[in-house]
């Protein structure tokens, strides 16, 4: 049996003024999946992931997500029903600790958390009791995705996590969100660092000028004629 398609991406657009910053991508993501979505910068990528997300309401097409659409809805709305996020750039509310920030989140009442100590989970419990202004820019991204996991989310958008993070920090939290999908989550994760997300991933969506032009393996994509010429270069 195939596995549930959780989230469906159906030709969706975006304008921005006259320009199309997303012209009819598509794309699912089943459960416990974890798929990589890449691109030259301007690709469309974040743009992308602000529309699933709710950050931005699509101008065409639709987004499904477990089977019904949710074309539209808020971040809040999105959040409550199991679409979490990071950012390229964290928020931490910074003059609260570390702990505090993810107290504040939400946990939807109808999912048990994915983990029991995000913090622990993502390596900031030693800096629980910390100002989150305090922290590294790496270590925030390391709490904006604690954040994002005690919501308890059922699919889990990773946007340009690894920037910042040393390439021990990347292991473990390679090997983190692999436990995470093991566990049910499905993520799509934008990421500019190959090396992450060839550790992460089976599946690969490429876009260029927001479409997709190669869905597959990471090796497979750098065979791609296509894809070496916007995207790896010769």
């Amino acid at each position: 049996m195939a596995p549930e398609r959780l989230l469906v991406v159906n030709n969706v657009v975006k304008i921005f003024g006259g320009f199309r910053a997303l012209d009819g991508i598509s794309l699912d993501v089943s459960a416990g999946e974890i798929v990589g979505l890449v691109g030259p910068n301007g690709s469309g990528k974040t743009t992308c992931m602000n529309i699933i997300s709710g950050l931005y309401r699509p101008d065409g097409g639709d987004i499904l997500f477990k089977g019904k659409s949710v074309r539209g809805k808020s971040m809040h709305v999105l959040s409550k029903s199991g679409i979490n996020r990071t950012f390229q750039t964290p928020k931490p509310f910074k003059g609260l600790t570390v702990r505090q920030n993810v107290e504040v989140v939400h946990r939807r009442a109808d999912r048990k958390a994915s983990v029991d100590d995000p913090l622990e989970f993502v390596g900031l419990s030693h800096l629980s009791d910390r100002e989150a202004a305090a922290l590294t820019s790496g270590q925030q991204k390391l709490l904006d995705l604690a954040r994002a996991l005690t919501a308890g989310p059922d699919l889990l958008l990773v946007d340009e996590l690894a920037a910042g993070l040393s390439p021990v920090e990347l292991d473990t939290i390679a090997e983190r969100l692999i436990e995470i999908s093991r566990r049910g989550v499905a993520l799509l994760i934008v990421e500019h660092l190959l090396g992450f997300v060839n550790q992460l991933t089976q599946r690969v969506i490429v876009m260029n000028a927001g479409k997709e032009i190669f869905e597959g393996d990471l090796a497979s994509a750098a065979q791609n004629q296509r894809v070496v010429e916007v995207y790896l270069g010769q």
